[in-house]
Formats: structure tokens, C-alpha cells, sequence
């Protein structure tokens, strides 16, 4: 099994050109973004990462405003269904590895959480691509009990495993407590966001220091999980997106909102240390 890493556009600030050749240089093999939704640059983006070389992975969020990824209230099973078909469709053009979606909504009912993430099931096969549903807040997702119903429910379901946000969910580094639910998520996780999170919040100040290592820690026990869940599963590639961002994600000091640390260094410092602990 090959390990792949993606820069995400979150929390990039220049434009796709300046991104490829950030990715280009840390030796990366892709950008992980939704496809810009105007067709001009639409295309230049597709164009430009045909050019590098670069492999794609479409980001669809559902009944969101645009740039937003928390779902705007009321909106039915069949209305997030709809717009997560439109944003599969959009994207197909482009020929993305697969579909990472921000789906559904934490407001619902079990009833209509598996209504929606079976309809998902039924997208995959209109659509013949993958999509991945990430475990995030805002979402049914972002509950590990309560999806783990989902997952026992519909086996062929993918998730994309951004376990930082459990953490803050649940107030404590929960899936070293819940053995069963990290091997459930585990034998569903199709693609892997490594964010360190801790009991206060989806994001360490920097991961690299030392009164963060237990968390450190824990997650890359997780991600280990994952990585032997995908190899006896038969999987050739696994993909990882270090997603360190901003929006109230990345600490900043009072007043100045100087940030505590830079995100590109972060990501390239997490992606290539899981590098080298996958290839050990």
C-alpha cells in the first residue's frame, strides 16, 4: 500500500498556482479543494494540476452558503441529498481520485441520518465514484456513538477519519476508551486528515510541543489503526490530508491575533512525520 499526501486549500492564501508549487516542493502528490464553482477558473484549476502532475481529491459540502462549512439550518434528508449530488456532478469533470463530503446534519434524527448516508451508498453507484464522509462537527458525524450506529448499519459506508473533532466532542481523547469505535471507524476509513485535537478544541496550538505529545500520541495510534485496517482490506493507496487551518482553528494572541504558528509548516511538519512512521 502506497501512502499519498494532499495539501488542502484551507487556509491557503495565494492561488492555485502558488499552491502547486508549495506542493510540488514538500514533495507531495496532490491538493485536496472543492473545484472553484465559475467555469473559468474551474478549468484553469483542473488545467494546472494536469500540468503538475497532481492528483485531485473534490471536496463537496452540503447546504452550505459558499466559502461556509457549517450546514444552514432546516434543510431535509432530500434536500442535502440534492446538493450533494449537484457538487458530485460539478466536480466529475475534473476526474477527482474520489469525493470528500461535509454531509448531513447534527440536527437530525437516527431515522434520517440513515436515510441520508444510504443515499449516499446510492450516489456512489449513480455516480460510480467514492465519497468519503467526514467525521466533523455540524454534521451527524460528529458524534462517534451515534454514527457508530450508522457505520454498524451500512458496512459499505467510507469515512474520511478526522478524529480531532471527537475529541473535542466528547472533552477527552475518547477513542483510546472506546476500543470497539476505533476499530469500527477504522474498518471504514477510505482517507485520513491528520489534526491533532485535545479536550478543548479540534486543534493543538502546534503539535510539535511537548505539553501536547499525549495527544500527539493518541492520534497516531489511531492512524496506525487505520493504516492496518486498509492494508488487510486490501487497499493500494491511502490518501492523508494534514488539515491544520485557520478559522478559529489556529490560536492567535489576544488583541493582535498574531498566530502562535505557521499552518504550512505544520502541515508539511505532521504529513512528513507520518510518512516516515508509515514506511517504518
Amino acid at each position: 500500500m502506497k501512502l499519498e499526501l494532499f495539501k488542502t486549500l484551507w487556509g491557503h492564501d495565494g492561488d492555485i498556482d502558488s499552491a502547486i508549487a508549495l506542493t510540488l516542493a514538500a514533495d507531495f502528490q496532490g491538493i485536496e479543494a472543492p473545484l472553484p464553482a465559475e467555469d473559468e477558473n474551474a478549468s484553469h484549476f483542473l488545467t494546472a494540476l494536469t500540468t503538475a502532475g497532481l492528483h485531485w481529491i473534490a471536496e463537496v459540502s452540503t447546504c452550505t452558503t459558499p466559502g461556509k462549512y457549517v450546514p444552514n439550518p432546516g434543510h431535509s434528508v432530500a434536500e442535502h441529498l440534492a446538493s450533494l449530488d449537484t457538487g458530485i456532478r460539478h466536480s466529475l469533470a475534473g476526474k477527482p481520485l474520489f469525493i470528500n463530503t461535509m454531509a448531513s446534519s447534527d440536527a437530525w434524527s437516527h431515522e434520517d441520518a440513515l436515510a441520508f448516508f444510504s443515499g449516499v451508498l446510492d450516489l456512489e453507484q449513480t455516480h460510480g465514484i467514492a465519497i468519503s464522509c467526514e467525521t466533523h462537527r455540524g454534521r451527524y458525524t460528529h458524534n462517534p456513538w451515534l454514527f457508530g450506529r450508522i457505520l454498524r448499519a451500512l458496512p459499505e459506508l467510507k469515512i474520511t477519519a478526522d478524529f480531532s473533532h471527537w475529541c473535542v466532542v466528547t472533552e477527552r481523547l475518547i477513542l483510546d476508551e472506546e476500543p470497539a469505535l476505533l476499530e469500527l471507524a477504522c474498518a471504514h476509513a477510505y482517507h485520513l486528515q491528520t489534526r491533532v485535537g485535545y479536550s478543548q478544541g479540534p486543534q493543538v496550538p502546534d503539535p510539535r510541543a511537548p505539553e501536547y505529545a499525549d495527544a500527539l500520541a493518541a492520534h497516531e495510534r489511531w492512524w496506525d489503526c487505520i493504516w492496518q485496517s486498509q492494508r488487510a482490506r486490501g487497499l493500494t493507496r491511502s490518501t492523508l490530508t494534514p488539515e491544520f487551518g485557520p478559522d478559529g482553528y489556529l490560536h492567535c494572541a489576544p488583541f493582535t491575533l498574531e498566530p502562535v504558528a505557521d499552518l504550512w509548516d505544520i502541515n508539511q511538519w505532521i504529513a512528513h512525520r507520518q510518512r516516515d512512521r508509515f514506511q517504518i
